[in-house]
């Protein structure tokens, strides 16, 4: 025979998938018809006889709305499939079964019991409806098919409910059966069985797949189909991980170890008499074909990937028994051990320290609390003795395997493991590996499943391209600009750093966007305006960390004076930020240290070059040069754009009111000039690179010296400003002109040396590096022990969107490359 070909449940669910599998059947059928079929009940019908075993079983139920809905969607079928005149003879044959079914619940009824072997003939109900129907349609259509009651070829021992097969019977029944009917297509069904008595019984989990698996290797197939819902085994579960796809080929091996953590495609102990004849199996998608599926196999194609596959386990509890006690005894183990087996209490996962001085394992947390009470008991003694400390038991817990032949062959494959969880904050309980290399899990909780199995998946399967999940906050003229400056480098960044940059969420003022999925970059500003909510920057945050997305950054470009307030909760939950906002850097000095400590502490990036010159190297020039080694002298800054056009503006001959004016009309002031003439935006700055140095000084720490005299700064009205600003003009012409007399030019300064901070209008001469300067332009020298006679000078456009911009994206590469 050429190949079994097995449909589950969800195959044979619907009207629609029913009209998927007779398709597939009769494409076979038009090259060959040496194959075989075996069927699983219709979805959802093992599940309505076991309940409607378990109602019957109860005083006073009634179990007839479960079997009319049973009867219902086989009739259903009928109707779509069969022409009217067909229909009577396959109608009055599911009635015939249906009946059958009631009397089996009858009789439960009666003795208000449901047993392991009526169970069995119970759920039996289900493949035979089903196996049937499809018989019942393809007989109608002309195809050559007959119909396998499996109970007649499958024999097995009396363990109702996972019986096992008796090969030494079933295998000439089998071969003898299909020879009588060779040339025609058999139709099997599965999951049942009989004993020796002729009593149905079941094969268990995975029965059906177990049935094509025991057919298959009495005929020496070529090849078990097993026909699903999705497109072979995946690199991980689709719902979970998005970017998840088909595993072409796959050993056995690898298939066993992803299965038993999670992955429900197959279930390959029920395929081992295929497996022991070295027979393929092939994963297909009923609903997609055409689509090659997945190849399980002994000796698997080779794979570009050091790793197959990523399978989890949801919901876990991890049991630890400690004590000093256990150290060096013999037997501790066995004992443990040996009572949870004769409990019937599986274990997932086994991790033991090498000092013996703990033991901990995965359990299912249902029986947690069985567990705990099982434990108390047997090491009583040697708890009363303190040789065991006690039995901790954490929930919320889930096991993530990493599987793949190819791991023998690379190194530092559990370093790239715990690194990418690491860097993303999440947290190991507890690991175990095989000295087969082929499996490495780990236990982490619960609520990080979702970011860790998608961390490790770009990890090990996009390792070329990081996801980089971006909040924006702040939808101004910066926040538009960086959305810009993104969308021109999107190939430049995939191409040549490795970086896509997703956008998750957008916020101003006013409005606020956030979609797991991710925002179109081009389309960002609109949805703001069209879909956004009203803004919720608490909400919204809040969203951000229940997402709790591998790589996210949370981009600050306000200017609000509070939201810095959230950046210690944002740490916490292992979000980096990048910011231009210097409220948080340039408040308490505490606060700044909290800060920094905590993001450093969680593994995270705070960067903020933006905060001093804008787009301008200066504070990531400043970390390099302390890293390495050097000592700050002093440091000497113009810090404002807005400042140094004036004063480059301002020579003799010229009023100061009207090149303030001018400066306003450029846009380069505040609204009102005072905010720009206070020097308090220069001293925040000048206060941060104080405090990137090691210093811990206080804005109260600054000693300012007053550019404006008092009657202009106390003027009511920006107006009534300007006005005192004329009256002012022989002050300002005084100090111009006395620095020209000298050669020397007026520039408005900071300086930090000596641990203070001073800030005012300076003349400077020719020999200075703040002498020759242009437009806006902001300008820093370090002067260092490296750069004692010449400072390091750093000059260049100290504000503008697209220089600030520019700087916050640096900053998120920046991330992006640290993770690569």
């Amino acid at each position: 025979m050429e190949k079994i070909l097995k449909f589950g449940g969800t195959s044979c669910g619907s009207i629609e998938s029913i009209q998927s599998v007779l398709a597939i059947i009769e494409s076979n059928g038009k090259s060959s018809s040496d194959f075989a079929v075996v069927f699983s009940a219709m979805s959802g019908v093992t599940n309505h006889l076991l309940e409607a075993g378990t109602l019957a079983a109860q005083p006073k139920s009634t179990v007839n709305t479960l079997i009319e809905t049973i009867e219902t969607r086989h009739f259903d079928v009928i109707k779509h499939f069969i022409p009217v005149t067909g229909q009577s003879q396959v109608i009055a044959h599911v009635r015939t079964l249906v009946n059958e079914l009631r009397d089996v619940l009858k009789g439960i009824n009666l003795i208000k019991e449901i047993s392991p072997k009526t169970s069995d003939a119970l759920v039996s109900f289900g493949e035979r409806l089903s196996t049937y129907l499809i018989f019942a349609i393809l007989q109608q259509k002309g195809l050559p098919v007959f119909s396998v009651d499996a109970r007649e070829i499958i024999k097995t021992n009396s363990s109702f409910s996972h019986s096992e097969v008796d090969f030494a019977v079933t295998n000439p029944l089998i071969s003898s059966y299909f020879e009588v009917n060779k040339g025609k297509i058999g139709l099997v069904t599965g999951f049942i069985a009989s004993n020796a008595k002729g009593e149905t019984t079941t094969l268990g989990r995975g029965g059906s797949d177990y049935t094509a698996s025991v057919i298959g290797a009495a005929l020496g197939v070529k090849e078990i189909e097993i026909w699903t819902d999705v497109d072979g085994m995946m690199t991980a579960d689709p719902r979970k991980v998005k970017s998840a796809f088909t595993i072409p080929s796959i050993s056995y091996a690898e298939a066993m170890e992803l299965t038993h953590f999670g992955a429900k495609v197959i279930y390959p102990p029920s395929l081992q008499p295929a497996f022991a004849k070295n027979i393929p199996i092939r994963v297909l998608n009923t609903f997609n074909p055409s689509f090659e599926g997945t190849v399980v196999s002994k000796e698997p194609t080779g794979s570009p990937y050091i790793i197959t596959g990523i399978s989890s386990i949801d919901q876990l509890a991890l049991v630890n028994l400690q004590g000093s006690g256990m150290i060096g005894v013999a037997g501790v183990s066995a004992k443990l051990f040996t009572v949870l087996a004769r409990e019937k209490i599986s274990v997932v996962l086994i991790s033991q320290a090498s000092s013996e001085h703990s033991i901990c394992f995965a359990i299912d947390p249902s029986v947690a609390d069985k567990v705990r009470k099982i434990l108390e008991k047997e090491f009583a003694a040697e708890m009363a003795a303190g040789d065991i400390e006690g039995i901790d038991i954490q929930k919320d817990l889930s096991v993530i395997a990493v599987v793949g032949e190819g791991m023998r062959k690379h190194t530092g494959v559990s370093g790239k493991l715990f690194s990418s969880l690491g860097k993303n904050g999440i947290n190991i309980v507890a690991t175990a590996q095989g000295s087969s290399e082929l499996n490495i899990s780990v236990v982490i909780e619960n609520k990080d499943l979702s970011k860790a199995l998608n961390v490790i998946h770009e990890t090990f399967f996009f390792s070329q391209i990081k996801t980089l999940h971006l909040y924006l906050v702040g939808a101004g003229l910066i926040g538009k600009t960086l959305i810009e400056q993104i969308i021109g480098q999107e190939h430049y960044l995939a191409k040549y750093k490795g970086i896509k940059i997703r956008l998750i969420g957008i916020a101003n003022s006013r409005k606020q966007v956030l979609k797991e999925e991710g925002i179109e970059l081009d389309q960002a500003l609109s949805l703001l305006e069209s879909a956004g909510e009203p803004a919720d920057l608490a909400g919204f945050i809040a969203q951000i960390k229940a997402l709790n997305l591998p790589n996210s950054i949370f981009a600050d470009c306000t200017a609000n004076k509070e939201i810095y307030t959230n950046y210690l909760g944002l740490f916490q939950s292992n979000i980096s930020v990048v910011t231009p906002n210097k409220v948080a850097n340039s408040g308490p000095y505490d606060l700044y240290a909290q800060l920094h400590q905590t993001a450093l502490a969680k593994g995270v990036k705070f960067l903020y070059e933006t905060n001093v010159g804008a787009g301008l190297p200066v504070i990531n020039t400043l970390q390099g040069l302390i890293a390495s080694g050097d000592r700050f002298e002093k440091i000497e800054g113009i810090l404002s754009g807005t400042l140094s056009f004036l004063f480059n503006q301002f020579t003799p001959g010229k009023s100061f009111g009207e090149v303030l004016r001018t400066a306003k009309q450029k846009g380069y002031t505040e609204p009102d000039p005072r905010e720009d003439l206070s020097g308090m935006d220069v001293a925040r700055k000048i206060l941060i690179l104080s405090r990137e140095i090691g210093l811990k000084l206080e804005f109260s720490d600054i000693t300012i010296e007053k550019i404006i005299p008092p009657a202009c700064e106390a003027a009511p009205t920006v107006d009534a400003f300007f006005e005192e600003i004329d009256k002012a003009n022989d002050f300002f012409e005084k100090l111009v002109n006395e620095a020209a007399a000298k050669g020397e030019v007026l520039r408005y300064i900071a300086c930090l040396e000596d641990q203070k901070i001073t800030i005012g209008l300076r003349s400077v001469g020719p020999a200075h590096p703040f002498y020759q300067m242009d437009g806006a332009d902001n300008v820093i020298a370090f002067t260092t022990k490296r750069y004692h006679d010449r400072p390091l000078v750093i000059k260049g456009p100290g504000a503008g969107a697209e220089v600030t911009a520019s700087g916050v994206f640096a900053d998120i590469v920046s991330i992006g490359s640290h993770l690569a």
